[in-house]
């Protein structure tokens, strides 16, 4: 039986929807008016690079099993859906219409998956032993996520590399990096089954090309450690953020080896945290693993850009690394030299909105 998803946010959304779509699901995309009525009219389009061959694929919404409606922040009900995902970018959520459909996802106790890069507060809350009033200070709004049950939210990594081509339509997603999504399950409750069975459905997805059908990347991987999706927090560290210059930005690929040593160094300090959290090494990515990953990640993070188009706000999972740290008696000069660099950045931008 089909499944009904509702993804807040349809840019890096359509990727994941791609996907559930694939193996029968219909999915319901939360975007704005403009985009919503384009993809209602014409459906969405991934294009995503496949190894052996010299051009992409392309991914045509319109052609897959399931269905794609869109709509507004005003439109949605939660409690009509099996599964809900966040997929956008954690200062949206404090937005005008954004907010209340937000409230509306955590009281209705709907199974609830985030692919941010930065982990919802009732997440972090399932990881023991941490003063969770003291890491607040890294969300935008902290308060969007007081009314969540953490046993009904769960985080998918977003490791899968993907944008919006400026010259394309809102609805197309290029795919730079397809890796895996790698989704924490639930500790119970009727989102265990919906992750195993998506998983399973995504898995058996084959895209017919004129040489015969061929597997896709880009699946889901569902585990029962808490600490998979936070693999991502050593990327982010090394290079999402270290993309952001004094004066600019630089590509994630010369973040990540300009300075080869302090980017491991980084690295493996995030790693060495989230085993003392809990995680197992074997939940973790090696270092040498993402430093060859990265030499294809030539655009600088969406951090890195949203900082230089003047966003008085973005995303702070270096900061809250930072303040987990600090409670486990641990510190790096290099990432505490980051994370001031990014409140200056964002207070530049600031009085220049001011003025």
């Amino acid at each position: 039986m089909p499944y009904n998803i509702l993804i807040l946010g349809a840019s890096y959304g359509s990727l994941l929807a791609s996907k559930l779509m694939f193996g029968g699901h219909n999915v319901t995309m939360v975007c704005r008016p403009a985009t919503a009525e384009l993809i209602n009219a014409d459906g969405f389009r991934v294009r995503m690079p496949i190894k052996g061959r010299n051009d992409p694929i392309e991914i045509d919404s319109r052609k897959l099993v399931g269905r794609v409606s869109a709509c507004g922040v005003g439109d949605a009900n939660p409690n009509d859906y099996d599964l809900i995902a966040l997929a956008m970018q954690e200062p949206q959520f404090g937005a005008s219409g954004v907010r209340e459909l937000l409230d509306a996802v955590a009281t209705s106790r709907v199974p609830c998956m985030s692919i941010m890069n930065m982990p919802p507060l009732p997440y972090v809350k399932r990881i023991p032993g941490l003063d969770y009033d003291a890491l607040r200070p890294a969300y935008t709004d902290p308060s969007v996520w007081d009314n969540f049950d953490p046993a009904t939210l769960t985080l998918c990594s977003p490791d899968p590399q993907a944008f919006r081509p400026p010259d394309e339509k809102v609805n197309v997603l290029q795919v730079t990096l397809p890796t895996n999504f790698k989704v924490a399950a639930f500790d119970a409750g009727p989102g265990v089954a919906i992750l195993r069975q998506l998983e399973q459905d995504v898995d058996a997805v084959r895209f017919a090309t004129p040489e015969g059908e061929i597997e896709l990347p880009v699946k889901l991987r569902v585990s029962d450690s808490l600490f998979v999706p936070l693999a991502k927090w050593s990327m982010l560290l090394a290079g999402n953020y270290r993309c952001v210059t004094k004066d600019g930005m630089r590509s994630a690929q010369e973040a990540v080896h300009s300075n080869l040593a302090e980017s491991r160094s980084v690295y493996d300090f995030v790693f060495d945290l989230c085993v003392k959290l809990g995680a197992s090494p074997d939940d973790l990515v090696p270092f040498d693993k993402y430093a060859a990953a990265a030499n294809g990640l030539s655009r600088p993070s969406s951090a890195a850009r949203a900082l230089q188009k003047g966003a008085t706000t973005i995303e702070r999972a270096d900061k809250l690394v930072q303040l987990i740290a600090r409670q486990k008696g641990m510190s790096h000069p290099a990432i505490d030299a980051q994370v001031a660099l990014v409140d200056q950045r964002l207070e530049a931008n600031r009085q220049k909105v001011a003025v």
